[in-house]
Formats: C-alpha cells, structure tokens, sequence
C-alpha cells in the first residue's frame, strides 16, 4: 500500500489536518488513490471526550487502587468497545506519564500510580484490552512529563517549556518501565510529550525516539505528538517522529503546520530523505493493518463511500452541524448521530463501572468496626437511628458537566479536568446512593450539602449517631484553572474547607460522642493530619475518582456488600515536605528555560519514604479489608541461575520493507487545479515549483547516514527477550481467616544485594530499600486458602548500568524477596 502511495498522500497520513478541522480532537486526511482512510483521534484515558452515550469510567488512580490485572484489562476492552462503536480509530490513551514524581501533580490522577511496575502493569492490561478491540491504543506521555507548570511553550508566559533533567539510570528504571512494558504488549501508537528532557524536545529528541524507544525497546508502531508539542520541522522527523497533531505548528489553530506542505518540500529537495518518510508512513499503516482496521465489515469507509468514520462531532451538541467546523466551509450535515456505546443489560459498562470503583476504594481507619454500615439499626428506645451527611462533596452540586472538561471543583468529585476527562452521562451521588440503601423504616437521614456549617444549625448535628463528612481535592491539565489552582495542586490538604469541614462534624456530631466516618474523593494523596487522630474519627475511606458510578460503588463498600479491597497506590504522607525536594512542583520559572533536575533520581514516594526512614500515615499498597489474611509457606525455585548480562541481542528474523529512495516529480504535488483551499486546514500540496530549493541542509550534530550500532538491551519488543526470561518463581500461601469473603492483594518486593560495584565504571550502585516487582489480588471465601505464584524476571532482578548501556544482574550478593499486604506489612522474607 506504501509503495503505491503518492508523495502527497504520504504527507496526509503523517499530519494532521488542523484543530477542529474535522470531527475529532485529531484528524488525518485520507490516501484515496489506495484507500486509506482518514483517521480520528480521540481522547482520553477516562473515557470518550466530547461525546454523548458513553461511559465516564473511573480515573486511571482509580483502576491502579483496584490492583486488579482483571479489571484493567476489562476497562481496557470495554473502553475500545466503545472507542470503536463511536468511529474512533486511535484512543489517546492510557496515561503512564506522569509517573507521579510529586504528588501534587495536576495529571497524575489520569496513570495509575507512582510505582513502574504497578504503572507498567494496568497501563499494558488496559492497552490488551483496547487494541483486542480493534482500536490502536496510544502510550502517554512519552516521557519525564511530571508538571503543569511550564509543561508547553507560552502556555505559561515563557517562550519554551521546561527541561526535565533524568539520568540514564533514572530514566530506565522508573519512567521508561511501564513504556517497555506497553511496547511489549504491543501498543501501536505513543505520543511524545510537550516538555524537553535534557534539554532536548521530546518531540524532537532522536536518543529517545529512535534510540530508545524504536531500537532499545523495539516500537514497530508511530510516534505522534500531543497537541503542538512539535517544535521544528525536518528535525523532529529525523529524530523519529511520525505523526503530528492536531497538525498546526508553533500556534494554536492558525493552519500553518511543521509538516504539511513543508514535509513535501522536505522531501523533495532532499532534507528529508523518502526512507524516512516511508518509514513514517508505514508504521501509521502496518499499526492500522495489525489492528485489523482494513475489514470494512468493521470499519466501513467514511463518507461517501461509505457510512464509517466518526458519528460524532468534538465540537458541537447538535445533531446537525459543520463537517469542517475550524473553518470557513459552512456546509452542515448531521454529525452526532447520538449512538449509545455503554451496553445494554448485564453487558452495560456500567456494571464495570460500579465495580471498578468499588474495588478502587480504599479503606484506611476502621476503628471499633465501625464499617460496614447497618442499613436497618434502630436506636436502643426503638426510634429511628439518625445519620448526618455533610458536605458539598456528597451532592450533585450544579451537575457533573458544569465547567468545561470537569475544570472546577463543585458538587461531589468524579474526576479531574483536561483533555483526560470525559463527559458524564450521569454521575450518581453519594447522598442519593445512601438515601437508596438505607432503610427509611429504621434510619432517619439529614444532609446538608456544603462544607460551612452555620452556627445557628449546630444543633443538627447534635442529636445524630452517625455521621458521614465528605471532602475532595482537586486538579488537572495546565490549559484550565480553578480557584487559584493552575492545574498542580497547590498544596495536598482538602479543598474548599473540607478539613474544617470534618472537624466541625467531629466537634458537633452527638456533641462529640457519635461515630465520624470521612470520605475523601481526590486526585491523589491528601493529608489528613488536621483531624485523623480526632478520637470519634472513626473511619476514613478514600475513593479516589469513582466516574459515574462513584455513589452506589461507595455504597456497595460502605455497607459491606463488597469486601473493602482496594489499596493505595501511591503513599499518604502526614506532609508535602515528606516527599522529599523531588516532590515539590516547581511553581516560579528559574530560567527563560525552567531546569528541574530529578536530584532524588530512583527515590520517589515510597522509595524516598523508606531510604529516609519517613514514617508515613498510610504507606503505598495500605488498605484495610472487612476480614482477616494470613501468609504463610512462601517458597522461592530457582528457574536459571544468576549472570550478569543478559543473552546476545537475537538477529532480526524479519526486514523491514523496502520502497524506491527515488525524489518524485515536485509537479505531482502541486495544488490541483482549481482546488478549494479552506480556511486554515492544513493540506500536503505545494503552491509552486519556485518552493523547491536544494541546498544541503544543517543536519543536527551527529546526524549520519550510516547505522548506529544496535544497543545490546534491544532485539525485540520491549527489549532484549531474555530480559523477560524467569529466573526465579515464588509462591505463597493466602488465608482468609476471618468470617465471610474478601479479596487480598498479595505483594511481591525485592531487595537487592549490599555491595553491588558496577564492572563497566567502578561505581557503587545504591538500590531503593525494596521494590515492587509483582502482585495478584486474590478472592477468598471465610477460611479459604490458596497458592499464589508470581515469576520474577531477569529485568526485576536487574539494574540498568550507564556504564555498559545495558540491565546488569548482580551476581554476588543475596537477593530479599518480601510478600505481604503493603510495602510495609511484610511478613514473610527469603533470600536467593
């Protein structure tokens, strides 16, 4: 199909044709003379942006507190069902990037925790999930992309973005892990971020792009930016970029692109030789082939050939509406079509919905067993049993879609805002939820809505038995703000007066001697020092961002109908200064290009906790369960023995296809004539042979046409295939000990060896105290027990040496495997 494939046609499938030039948030134009299609490219990681009948799942922290590889797997499918019912042919997402460097980061809400291998994990099950439904997935953001502030160029006032500065150690071992772990599941698609890492665009930084990302780790799919993150032309492309997005250049919406027409020009004068441009092209097509998008049974073509392509328009509610809304065309047709994607039945995605929620909930403080809730309690006299409910967060507020991609906090908290946001078809809050459970018959429920509790109305809470405050905290994408948050949090506490809040109805409730149970829905940790230690505080749940579902999930956990299963992924520390230096956003530029050197290199969240011997409040894996576990008979056999280097690189059993280098005649890519040119949509022909002009180009420094030597950590996708080679397999005895079913997430953490020098430069090499390196939750009736069996990897038991460009294995040294229920509930230990 490539080989066939005109000059121009080449250039559409590469580039975009313009901010809301067409249907969807990206938009490729089609290869006609071959029939390929034109592309739509749609957020986002939580569900379909600006669309209609879809579900709003909940957030990837969510999906990461559930530690379930099953329901990972099952969002992954469920949301490319829908993806694919909608038309959209490329899913922008899931998020692995931001890693969750620092905790009030403005997206890491949209990932699924700190920790790469729990990150790699839900990111390569949900990846499965959506590319099983036909739909190419998109790894995001490519790479060390960790804050709002200063992310993109003049989005903050300055001219460039900021430099994440990351070490070659750091690099690998934390925010390229859940990448190599995607590439390796086979994702067809990554997007590059806006920020520069090392001083260098990521969208235009060739040791990342090819280097890396395409020889180390083997992508056979395409590179596209996020939305105007390229910044140059020809460069980016020899660096290793294949995709631009939406497809305008330096300047939002203003039609003028980096490739486009000048991708044309570039390749026939010769700055950008054909091999490349090929290469660009195929990976975009051979991705669209492997997802078996060429079977118009599935994927009819769009208009007018066909009915495919997307049913829906990002840029207006109305059924009839502009085909080309961002310019001057003014032809209408219908463009929402309003096709409902959720499911029906006990298919409805709702279910998983609801689920995945519940299992994401975390329960951190449950005092005198307090939780579960009686849903039919009666007072000792025989009178209704009264419950408070309290808080902005408990209610509707003014509706889930209030504010442009969820950009402001009111009403009870679903999720953050930005592009990873989604429209919710309707978001069910917890009062409604807890006026449907419990039974009117014996309870007697007051609410008030809002986080100040007036004086005068004191006296409400004193006559209650139980009651139930619920706080939030907020943030999101650095193009919206709120209240004096662009996008990074400003701190980690409760927004809006929630930890007032919570010590008001500690203070008031029963005069002070009632029941406090406190839910805190969030974007990430919050510290809960102002009031956790209040005596009739007496549970606390975190749930994160539930999605639509978010009451009767809560729900279903608070009164016991499921076991409270969710853990922690990420740590709950009792300040920010915790954390460490690395974890502090960087608010105030420190240069016309802001530097924020990654000093703390692999010591993030529980890592800096446990190497500074920081006791946190609630440690990363925490969470409570409505039984009791026991751990017991952990063996450890040996599959191969140790070395130090992995086996040689295998050859490559497949060549790439070959095209003809030749320069095609500039006259093929003039503008037809008589062609209509709208305003602003950017297209690949040229407006004259006088645009051509050869002379050599300033190819960057070490820019050559000979191979670079293949790097020994490559050889297949995501990397060297003996790095996934088993080397040790463990297994552990769970019991439930306690008196009706639950679910336990067993913890596999290694500890490396004291002592490790490495051979290449002589250099001691430090280690994180332990490291998560696998998992499996586990249900489990009342006094069940199981084998739980986990396969450590020669890549979990490696580091990555600067010095031999490779993951070395210590071969001296004793090894510690420790299982258990949190990083820091380890019962059980053994060494190798």
């Amino acid at each position: 199909m490539v080989k066939k494939m005109t000059l121009v046609e080449k250039v559409n499938v590469t580039t975009g044709t313009g901010w809301s030039q067409d249907l969807c948030v990206g938009n490729t134009a089609p290869a006609n003379g071959v029939s390929f299609p034109a592309l739509c490219l749609q957020d986002g990681p939580l569900g379909l942006r600006f669309n209609d009948h879809a579900t709003a799942f909940p957030a990837g922290i969510t999906v990461g507190a559930t530690w379930s590889k099953d329901l990972m797997y099952r969002k992954g499918k469920a949301h490319g069902i829908e993806a694919k019912g909608k038309g959209v042919n490329i899913l922008l997402g899931p998020n692995m990037g931001p890693l969750g460097r620092m905790p009030a980061g403005g997206r890491n809400w949209e990932g699924f925790g700190p920790d790469p291998v729990l990150q790699g994990v839900a990111a390569s099950e949900e990846i499965r999930g959506i590319q099983d439904a036909g739909v190419i997935a998109t790894a995001k953001h490519y790479i060390a992309n960790e804050q709002e502030h200063f992310r993109q160029s003049f989005e903050w006032g300055l001219p460039n973005a900021m430099s994440s500065n990351v070490d070659d150690r750091t690099l690998h071992e934390l925010y390229l892990w859940p990448f190599a772990d995607s590439v390796r599941v086979g994702v067809a698609s990554v997007m590059c971020s806006y920020q520069l890492v090392n001083n260098s665009y990521a969208c235009g930084n060739s040791k990342l792009m090819n280097g890396i990302l395409k020889d180390e780790l083997g992508f056979q799919g395409f590179v596209q930016t996020d939305w105007l993150a390229q910044r140059s032309g020809v460069a980016s492309a020899l660096a290793g970029l294949d995709m631009t997005m939406p497809g305008d250049g330096l300047i939002w919406q203003n039609g003028n692109s980096l490739f486009g027409p000048r991708l044309t020009e570039a390749a026939l004068n010769g700055s950008l030789p054909m091999e490349r441009l090929n290469d660009m092209v195929t990976r975009v097509v051979a991705a669209w082939y492997q997802l078996k998008q060429d079977n118009v049974t599935q994927w009819p073509a769009p208009p007018p050939e066909g009915e495919g392509g997307p049913n829906f328009s990002s840029f207006t509610d109305d059924k009839i509406g502009l085909i080309h809304p961002g310019s001057d065309d003014k032809t209408k047709v219908e463009v929402n079509k309003f096709v409902d994607v959720q499911g029906k039945g006990k298919d409805g995605h709702w279910h998983l919905a609801r689920q995945i929620a519940a299992e994401g909930t975390v329960l951190v403080k449950n005092d005198d067993v307090t939780l579960p809730l009686s849903k039919n309690k009666k007072r000792d006299d025989g009178s209704k049993y009264r419950v408070g409910i309290f808080g902005e967060d408990a209610g509707p507020g003014d509706g889930p879609n209030a504010c442009p991609d969820r950009s402001c906090n009111q009403g009870t908290l679903g999720s953050g805002w930005g592009s990873g946001a989604a429209e919710f078809p309707y978001l069910i809050p917890p009062l409604t939820a807890l006026h449907e459970a419990f039974d009117s018959d014996y309870i007697e429920i007051t609410s008030l809505l809002a986080n100040d509790i007036p004086v005068k109305t004191s006296s409400l809470l004193h006559d209650q038995d139980l009651c139930i405050a619920f706080i939030n905290s907020d943030a999101g994408e650095g193009f919206e703000s709120w209240n004096g948050i662009r996008a990074d949090r400003n701190d980690l506490y409760a927004q809006k007066g929630g930890d007032k809040l919570v010590q008001d109805v500690a203070r008031e409730c029963g005069k002070g001697k009632s029941s406090v149970v406190v839910v805190v829905h969030a974007v990430g940790p919050v510290i809960l020092e102002r009031w956790i230690d209040l005596p009739n505080v007496k549970a606390v749940v975190l749930a994160n961002l539930p999605g639509e579902e978010s009451g009767n999930a809560l729900a279903d956990v608070l009164f016991g109908d499921v076991d409270a299963s969710g853990r922690l992924p990420y740590t709950v520390g009792k300040s920010l200064d915790d954390y460490g230096p690395g974890g502090q956003i960087m608010y105030y530029p420190n240069g016309v290009v802001p530097q924020q050197t990654f000093k703390e290199r692999l010591y993030i969240d529980y890592r800096h906790f446990d190497i500074r011997a920081i006791t946190p409040r609630y440690e990363f894996g925490f969470g409570l369960s409505y039984t009791t576990w026991e751990f017991s008979n952990l063996t450890l056999t040996e599959q191969k023995a140790r070395s130090a280097l992995p086996a040689p690189r295998p050859d490559a059993t497949v060549k790439p296809p070959e095209y003809p280098p030749d320069i095609p005649d500039p006259s093929t890519a003039l503008f037809p004539p008589g062609f209509r040119k709208l305003r602003k949509r950017i297209y690949p022909y040229i407006s004259s042979l006088s645009d051509i002009k050869h002379g050599r180009y300033p190819y960057p420094r070490g820019y050559s046409d000979e191979p670079h030597a293949l790097s020994p950590a490559g050889g297949a996708e995501g990397g060297n295939p003996d790095l996934y080679t088993v080397h040790l397999s463990m297994s552990v005895t769970l019991k439930n000990t306690g008196s009706r079913k639950g679910k336990q997430v067993v913890q596999f953490y290694v500890s490396f060896p004291e002592d490790v020098v490495d051979a290449s430069t002589g250099d001691h090499i430090d280690f994180p105290v332990r490291q998560l390196r696998g998992f499996e939750k586990i249900e489990l009736d009342a006094g069940e027990s199981r084998t739980v069996q986990v396969a450590l990897t020669r890549k979990d038991l490696s580091y990555w040496s600067v010095g031999m460009q490779n993951w070395v294995m210590p071969t001296e040294g004793k090894f510690a495997i420790s299982v258990g229920a949190s990083s820091r509930d380890l019962p059980l230990n053994v060494q190798w």
